[in-house]
């Protein structure tokens, strides 16, 4: 029995508009999804308070779209998160694979660690497979 909530109340006073504006409403309104001409009027009115209180060093996005935006980042940051892990979990099994075929001495392995960090920063993160076996063939 609580789903249905109670509206919040509104009160009701004398609107006088220019043929010319009310004819806008007239021809507005239902495009933009109001489902009368008071909301489409009220939601203007909230807008345009908006834009004032931007100029004042406010925000001029409105609150429902801020409220989307941050979902949207939200929820793209936790996906990123997730196939960051994953991408990770996969790397130290690599790692580990690597480690336990190969006898790599400290003094190359830091050798190494320093020249790809040169050459990941040179081609910008973007290093293949490709391009490791032709650094290690001497190809540049």
């Amino acid at each position: 029995m609580g789903l249905i909530s109670k509206p919040k109340s509104k009160f009701k006073f004398a609107l006088y508009l220019h043929p010319e504006t009310y004819e806008q409403v007239n021809q507005w309104y239902q495009r933009v999804d109001c489902r009368s001409k008071t909301e489409f009027i009220e939601k203007a009115i909230q807008f345009y308070v908006s834009s004032l209180t931007a100029k004042d060093g406010g925000s001029f996005l409105p609150n429902a779209f801020l409220s989307t935006m941050k979902s949207i980042v939200s929820e793209s940051t936790r996906r990123i998160c997730n196939i960051l892990f994953k991408l990770a979990v996969e790397l130290a099994m690599l790692l580990n694979v690597i480690a336990a075929t190969h006898k790599i001495d400290r003094a190359t392995l830091e050798r190494l660690r320093i020249e790809c960090i040169k050459e990941v920063k040179r081609t910008n993160g973007n290093f293949t497979l490709d391009d490791a076996v032709d650094w290690q063939e001497g190809e540049e």
